[in-house]
């Protein structure tokens, strides 16, 4: 599996404990079952970090714009990790 495979994986697969941060990550499943609201994007860029800081930094972004969820829609590494994700409520 190559770098670029595994930075996505670790994006989305990643879990958290409830008090690790405020905006959870879910399927995109999962926010048309629960017909939450989408808020909008949140993207981090150039971020020299591992994937679960990268991921955590996506979590707090979504959590300034008011979110409880968010479902990554990109993610890409150039040495750098950079990644969008859909925010919900």
């Amino acid at each position: 599996m190559n770098y670029k495979k595994m930075v996505v994986a670790a994006l989305l697969v990643g879990t958290f404990s409830a008090g690790a941060m405020a905006a959870k990550e879910i399927t995109r499943e999962d926010a048309q079952k629960n017909n939450y609201t989408s808020l909008g994007t949140v993207s981090i860029d150039n971020e020299q970090t591992a994937p679960m800081d990268a991921k955590k930094a996506i979590s707090k972004l979504a959590d300034e714009k008011g979110g409880k969820y968010f479902v990554v829609i990109s993610a890409d590494t150039d040495n750098k990790i950079s990644a969008t994700a859909e925010v919900f409520k």
